[in-house]
């Protein structure tokens, strides 16, 4: 069984679709529009941009998902969804319409210089991915440092704010 794991984020409107939230679950529906199988989710959270700054809160998941296509291949894929979106990648940390980010691909550790870089490069800095990760693969490790989801959300700084906005998806039995 492959594990591939998306961070899903967004913090402005879309023209047509409304608020994040409802982006996001769009953003689901388009990865399976092109043939990405989206497993499972975690519940969305609500979190402060990092780093802090003035703009709109956030709204973030993670989602699980299934794909016979090769890291960089499936990248340049939440790339165009991005695109599609309305994303235009202007100054780094700006306010978005959508943001989808390859997290970690069957625990896939990426060779110096390597693109994409697996996993995700700042991942384990960051309550918006740990804490819906957490949510969907409790015993998740990192494949680079070997520790676990738990240890990792532990050590984040707690200025670090991010909040569900819905109760926990049951467990699968």
């Amino acid at each position: 069984m492959t594990s591939i794991y998306v961070a899903l984020g967004a913090n402005l409107p879309h023209p047509t679709l409304g608020e994040p939230r409802a982006v996001l679950e769009a953003a689901l529906e388009a990865l399976a529009a092109r043939g990405v199988a989206v497993r499972r989710r975690s519940r969305w959270y609500r979190s402060a941009p990092v780093p802090a700054s003035d703009q709109p809160w956030f709204v973030n998941g993670v989602a699980e998902v299934e794909s016979a296509l090769p890291p960089g291949e499936l990248l340049s894929l939440l790339h165009g969804i991005e695109e599609d979106f309305g994303r235009v990648r202007s100054l780094p940390n700006a306010p978005r319409v959508l943001d989808l980010d390859l997290l970690d691909w069957n625990g896939a550790l990426s060779p110096t210089g390597a693109w994409p870089v697996l996993p995700h490069p700042r991942l384990q800095e960051r309550a918006f991915v740990l804490l819906p990760l957490q949510d969907l693969a409790p015993g998740w490790r990192h494949p680079a440092s070997g520790a676990d989801v738990a240890a990792l959300v532990a050590g984040l700084p707690p200025e670090q704010r991010a909040e569900p906005l819905e109760r926990a998806p049951p467990r699968p039995s």
